[in-house]
């Protein structure tokens, strides 16, 4: 379902970077470097009183995040897929800032857009208009939880802590640590089994 919704992007983005919202509704385009496989993290938007406000992140600094080939063709895609709705909408593109993600029309996207629409999206796959209910429906689950699965899956591949910390943008990789407790002791406990098979070949 996800797939073929013109925000895409966003969500594996999110999931393939562990960037939080505001962070990717603030992108531009020249924060993307998809010949050198990143992105840069300079800013984060939100809405307050209801008007959008661009500033720092939530630490103030900017990071660069890694991302591989698959997410590079989800970006050259999505871009080739934003430069044909501003031919659509001609002098109607309302679009002035370089923004990755956009409306059809060029505005910049509220936040609690894409959080709604992800609920959405899940509900309309577990229960499609068309066709039979899928055999193993998809939890409930919030957009942020995309930034949690990113973490732990990287801890639980045994990606060190300081690089997942740096990821994340956290400002110290005890933050990190604090956070995900539960994943490192997970991880901790087959250290052992690890370190034995390890020694024995």
């Amino acid at each position: 379902m996800a797939r073929q919704h013109r925000l895409f992007a966003f969500f594996h983005l999110a999931a393939y970077t562990g960037a939080r919202r505001g962070e990717l509704l603030n992108l531009r385009w020249s924060d993307v470097d998809l010949d050198a496989c990143e992105i840069t993290i300079t800013g984060s938007a939100a809405f307050i009183d209801g008007e959008r406000i661009e500033g720092t992140t939530k630490t103030g600094r900017t990071r660069v995040v890694s991302i591989d080939e698959g997410t590079v063709r989800v970006l050259k895609e999505h871009r080739r897929q934003q430069a044909a709705d501003k031919l659509l909408a001609g002098e109607q593109w309302r679009g002035t800032d370089d923004h990755v993600f956009t409306t059809g029309w060029g505005d910049p996207i509220h936040p609690d857009t894409v959080s709604s629409l992800m609920r959405l999206l899940i509900k309309s796959y577990n229960n499609p208009k068309d066709g039979p209910k899928p055999a193993e429906p998809l939890p409930r689950a919030r957009l942020h939880d995309l930034r949690h699965i990113h973490a732990t899956t990287l801890l639980l591949a045994g990606v060190p802590v300081h690089v997942v910390a740096a990821r994340l943008g956290h400002v110290d990789p005890s933050v990190t640590l604090r956070v995900y407790a539960h994943v490192i002791r997970a991880a901790e406990a087959s250290a052992a089994e690890i370190f034995a098979k390890a020694i024995e070949t």
